[in-house]
């Protein structure tokens, strides 16, 4: 039955011959003189093939019966082939201009013809690498440069992906969003067809085959099965990581609890702690502890060392129960949080820290609180990596025209959004790292996977409320409706960015390709307080999380009163290493006051009743 349904198990039905096929043309000759194999290989090793090719088709077959058996459609929705269905799609609507054809043979010839004549002149050394035309790390290795074939192979490649990339940016008479969908599409699509993707034109992939006889793609269909069974691709070691242990270790308990969310706060580590607490609010899109990874890498381990009493939000990873949650609900937990910490520690206010979505969420929290004239809550607000003006919200604009938010709708049948879709998403910005990369190490080389705890907090999703993320993307990234004064309101008061007078510090990252350095940017022209923007070197993620041990990165510093972020970057100082210390030094520069780290500032001491250990539930919750 599986074999009438599945293209995958005709193919492996035909592996045994190709593999003979296949082998048999690069395998080392044996020696002359041995008659019986005339330079192919030995009947044994041919054994070893065909038992390889059995392997593989016997256990396709065997997951392809259990999705049957089970009801499942083999074809699962968060594949990489749905996104290259999806690409394809916005490629076919804008066409390239034929005429430039002749321009891309012009090209090629002259391509073939050089490369052809170095390395038949006997230049194939591996120092003439710097040589080529074209240079791409996933190319980097010598066995691209051991035969003229697989020089013009890549060097093909890398130059038909430059013309149809050009060819993108270029187009004319498309609307500038539909060239963006096209860019991407044309991007995804290239990423997807690289010639190292593919066992067949992959000479590292050819070499560890023979030298392991096949099991490295033995091994290679175990890592894809697993991760057709789990709907979500592998980039890191599961069992390598445990969230209390090694992962959001540091000591605190949980204080408060709603359905939304759990309140953490920390305990700390000096005898007086600055008087003014501190909340922070990471993003519901993942998990809280990207900012308390190994102690090396955790933020909130620093800022507790530093003298701070920190409180942290962990959100609960939605279900059906929470089909009815919407922004409002989001910025009602944040007053919450900002009210029941001001009681717990009888403080009038409170700094506060909001990391991309939730960053965002906090500056309507914020206009709403001023409205209201209580804005004296809220001593100080910090920004990592948030958007509040989403006019240059960059690729993920890619994903909001009617028809992707109609496709969005349409997978949250339960209320709630899958994470594995958003991670999908996120992993589709940068599939040439976050994708293509692990079916090459994994799937095609067969290689373990690393343990990395930025991966692994990486792949550990979130679901979303289906409601609260249709409309953030329909109202904020569609239709940027938060910077127009009361175009928005929550919890029945009307949102107006302009009333923001809380010293505000905003923190982008330069290589963000989630949150452009350019949009965050675009916060300072809204706030009405006072303003100090920095620019971090790196993304996303590193360009936050970045601690001052690791001397890594830069940061730039300069006028936040500049007219654009291009006017900043041209007066801006760099400094070295981690921007860390020098938020410390602002927040210190609002409150430098200090308390005994006694009563209440210590969590679960007498009297004291708390929840639980920190991380708490929530955030095991899958």
């Amino acid at each position: 039955m599986a074999d009438r349904q599945d293209p995958f198990a005709t193919f492996f039905d035909m592996q045994a011959e190709a593999m003979r096929e296949m082998f048999g043309r690069f395998a080392p000759a044996t020696d002359d003189n041995d008659s019986d194999t005339g330079g192919t290989l030995p009947q044994a090793d041919m054994a070893q093939w065909t038992e390889t090719a059995e392997q593989l088709r016997t256990m396709w077959l065997d997951f392809a019966n259990e999705r049957l058996a089970s009801g499942a459609d083999i074809a699962n929705p968060l594949d990489p082939q749905q996104w290259m269905l999806m690409t394809q799609g916005w490629a076919r609507a804008t066409p390239f201009d034929p005429a430039q054809a002749q321009t891309m043979m012009q090209e090629g010839i002259e391509l073939w013809q050089g490369v052809l004549g170095t390395m038949l002149g006997g230049g194939n050394d591996e120092s003439d690498a710097a040589g080529l035309p074209r240079q791409d790390r996933r190319f980097s290795d010598p066995a691209w440069r051991a035969h003229p074939a697989y020089v013009l192979l890549h060097q093909t490649y890398l130059m038909l992906a430059d013309w149809f990339t050009r060819a993108a940016q270029d187009v004319k008479g498309v609307p500038e969003d539909k060239k963006a969908q096209l860019r991407f599409a044309t991007q995804s699509l290239l990423e997807a067809m690289s010639p190292d993707n593919f066992l067949a034109t992959n000479p590292v992939v050819l070499k560890r085959t023979i030298e392991t006889g096949g099991q490295n793609l033995v091994r290679g269909m175990q890592f894809l099965i697993a991760d057709l069974k789990r709907g979500q691709l592998t980039h890191t070691d599961a069992d390598a990581f445990t969230l209390g242990e090694n992962l959001a270790a540091t000591p605190g308990k949980v204080v408060h609890e709603t359905p939304l969310y759990q309140l953490i706060q920390y305990a700390p580590s000096t005898d007086e702690v600055h008087a003014v607490p501190l909340i922070i609010f990471p993003p519901w899109i993942n998990r809280f502890y990207i900012l308390d990874l190994t102690p090396k890498k955790s933020f909130i381990k620093w800022a507790v060392d530093q003298g701070l009493t920190v409180f942290v939000v962990s959100w609960k990873s939605a279900d059906a129960s929470m089909a009815d949650v919407v922004w409002d609900d989001y910025i009602r937990a944040q007053i919450d949080a900002i009210d029941h910490v001001r009681e717990r520690l009888d403080v009038p206010a409170v700094h506060t820290i909001g990391y991309c979505v939730a960053g965002t969420t906090l500056a309507a929290t914020l206009a709403i609180l001023a409205r209201r004239n209580e804005a004296d809550k809220v001593a100080s607000a910090t920004f990592f990596t948030a958007q509040v003006d989403f006019e240059k919200a960059g690729e993920l604009l890619n994903f909001v025209d009617d028809q992707q938010l109609e496709t969005i709708a349409k997978l949250s049948p339960e209320g709630y959004l899958d994470g594995r879709y958003l991670a999908a998403t996120f992993n589709a910005l940068r599939g040439k790292d976050l994708i293509w990369n692990y079916v090459v190490n994994n799937y095609l080389l067969g290689e373990d996977y690393p343990a990395f705890d930025l991966l692994h907090w990486n792949g550990d999703v979130t679901n979303l409320p289906g409601q609260w993320h249709a409309a953030y993307l329909r109202d904020l990234y569609r239709d940027n409706k938060l910077v127009e004064a009361d175009a928005m309101e929550a919890d029945g008061t009307k949102i107006d960015l302009t009333r923001i007078k809380t010293p505000a510090y905003i923190q982008a990252g330069r290589e963000d390709h989630i949150a452009p350095a350019e949009s965050v940017w675009r916060a300072t022209q809204h706030f009405a307080g006072d303003t100090t923007f920095l620019l971090a070197g790196s993304g996303h993620i590193a360009g936050v999380v970045n601690p001052p041990a690791a001397n890594k990165y830069q940061y730039w510093t300069g006028d936040s009163g500049a007219d654009s972020l291009e006017a900043f970057v041209a007066g801006a100082t760099e400094c070295p290493g981690s921007w860390w210390p020098h938020w410390l030094d602002w927040l210190e520069a609002r409150d430098d006051a200090k308390v005994a780290a006694k009563g209440k500032r210590k969590p679960g001491g007498k009297g004291d009743k708390v929840i639980e250990d920190a991380p708490g539930r929530y955030v095991k919750t899958r």
